[in-house]
């Protein structure tokens, strides 16, 4: 081995070591760099993105990952439901042609996962995997392919306890996590191949590794919604049970995710995704994009690993963050106590108090129920007169969930509108050009926060503005920054709607509700989000 080969060598074995990178990205550098070393041009790793790129010494774990070649295969194009039969606008969302669920939220590599498939009638079919990501824009990286797969109809589980409906089916595939997967969140896209038919299942690579960034999927309020096999969410009114109220009936993490069947989104194309695609998978595909260092959980990490917390920068929040238990808040409170920067693009959040429940067999963090709420005391009585008419009820209060966020949810809650610019001198609003009053039209949907809490250490409103539901029933959202204990931030963007207004990843539509339609990415949103996440890792 030549003087120069050796010093290639060495220096990515310590990059690789300093990165955490694996022996495949270890041999692909040494091999570029060779190349490079041939060529004259030797120097150091390439750096992919902009120059707003996470600047961390880990950030090529993402970088490398997104060089790797992308394709558009994994998303649907022949999908089927089941009509609704009890709420035309809330379909059932079912495909019993082929569906299926994974046996854990996020899982870690060298770990085993089960995939349970059913398939109606009994059919043949593929399973391929994808990595979700930015991929010179294709949106995912195909990873493994299952071809041939025996399918069997599995059976519709009895209404339990509660309402609960929980499946026990055989997997069809069971497979280790290799190595080399990056944290992320995959899709396998189910093509049964008799009909052609397509649905999806969902799961989460994590790691613990340190990172700049944790982005935290919201799949307690996937469940919440999930109304699989027919009419059994968290909002099905139950005999004994309103569809709004506390205690609500109980869901399973074990059944498959039908079509996201909010009546704000009804793709036919993200059957089985949960709620990810619309409201998560912009914010992912824009960090990746952009070379951000940034790491994926579930909220069941979040619940189950306060330690995992701390190895960010920066906590995230994401879209539809509904369903929080007390845990949750908890160590995401400490997390901001120690230090974490925390950042809720997202709305509607930190709103209801649930439980994790085991499942049937034991495994536990697989069910859950709605059992109070995250607010004041002054909320108190006007939620329960709201929400229930059961004599003696005393539901579940958590604390406020404005002293997290800096703002919470507030009646009337629904609406959509402008996010308007109330502190232009600001630094998260440097390099917009935007002045006091201006305004992103559409982005705040179809849920917002308001109410800010204005005894947090440097609490400021950046935006505020009005809401409508199609022109009536006016409310007041307000976005807010303020200071946490050691030095780091919070900011509360107050909109559902925050990661449309970043891209607009292949087969995504706009949302639309409330006679308001989001307008897609806008750079000013872009630039203020790259504000925040610079102020983060700085």
């Amino acid at each position: 081995m030549s003087k120069d080969l050796k010093a290639v060598f060495h220096f990515w074995k310590r990059f690789a070591r300093q990165n955490g990178l694996n022996r495949r990205d270890l041999i692909k550098g040494v091999a570029a760099t060779s190349l490079g070393l041939a060529a004259g041009t030797f120097g150091a790793p390439p750096l992919y993105g902009n120059s707003n790129a996470s600047k961390s010494k880990r950030r090529n774990r993402i970088q490398l990952e997104n060089a790797e070649r992308g394709t558009r295969d994994w998303m649907l194009t022949k999908t089927r439901q089941l009509p609704g039969k009890i709420n035309p606008i809330l379909t059932n969302g079912r495909c019993p042609w082929i569906e299926g669920y994974c046996s854990a939220n996020s899982i870690r590599a060298g770990e085993k996962l089960q995939i349970m498939v059913s398939t109606a009638p009994a059919s043949a079919f593929k399973l391929e995997i994808f990595r979700t990501g930015y991929y010179n824009g294709d949106g995912g990286r195909l990873v493994r392919t299952y071809d041939a797969l025996e399918g069997t109809q599995q059976p519709d589980p009895p209404i339990d306890e509660n309402y609960l409906r929980e499946c026990s089916w055989k997997p069809s595939v069971e497979f280790e996590i290799p190595e080399d997967w990056l944290s992320g969140v995959y899709l396998g896209k189910l093509t049964e191949e008799t009909s052609g038919i397509q649905s999806y299942v969902i799961f989460i690579v994590r790691d613990d590794r340190p990172c700049d960034l944790l982005f935290q999927c919201s799949d307690l309020t996937w469940s919440a919604y999930n109304r699989w096999p027919a009419d059994f969410s968290i909002y099905t009114k139950h005999e004994g049970y309103s569809s709004t109220g506390v205690p609500s009936g109980t869901v399973s993490f074990d059944r498959p995710y039908g079509l996201f069947t909010h009546p704000v989104n009804k793709h036919k194309t993200s059957g089985g995704s949960g709620e990810f695609l619309p409201w998560e998978f912009p914010l992912s595909f824009w960090l990746e994009q952009h070379g951000y260092d940034v790491s994926y959980i579930s909220n069941i990490d979040t619940h189950a690993d306060p330690a995992g917390l701390l190895r960010t920068k920066g906590f995230i929040s994401v879209g539809h963050d509904e369903y929080w238990t007390l845990d949750m808040y908890d160590n995401v409170l400490k997390a901001r106590d120690e230090g974490v920067n925390l950042a809720f693009l997202s709305a509607n959040s930190v709103l209801c108090v649930v439980p994790l429940l085991p499942s049937a067999n034991g495994t536990p963090n697989r069910a859950t129920r709605r059992e109070g709420w995250f607010f004041p005391s002054e909320y108190h009585s006007r939620v329960e007169q709201r929400t229930h008419n059961q004599k003696g009820f005393q539901p579940n209060m958590g604390p406020d969930g404005a002293q997290l966020m800096g703002a919470r949810w507030t009646p009337p809650g629904r609406g959509s509108g402008d996010w308007t610019c109330a502190m232009p001198e600001h630094w998260l609003f440097e390099g917009t050009g935007m002045e006091k009053g201006d305004s992103v039209k559409g982005l705040v949907g179809w849920e917002w926060h308001g109410a800010p809490a204005m005894d947090l250490p440097g609490m400021q409103v950046v935006a505020e503005g009005e809401t409508l539901i199609n022109g009536k029933n006016p409310g007041h959202y307000t976005a807010t920054v303020y200071d946490g204990p050691k030095g780091n931030i919070v900011f509360n963007c107050a909109t559902i709607w925050w990661a449309n207004g970043l891209s607009s990843p292949p087969g995504h539509v706009n949302p639309s509700r409330h006679g308001v339609t989001q307008q897609g990415p806008d750079e000013r949103v872009q630039q203020i989000t790259h504000n925040l996440f610079q102020r983060f890792i700085g």
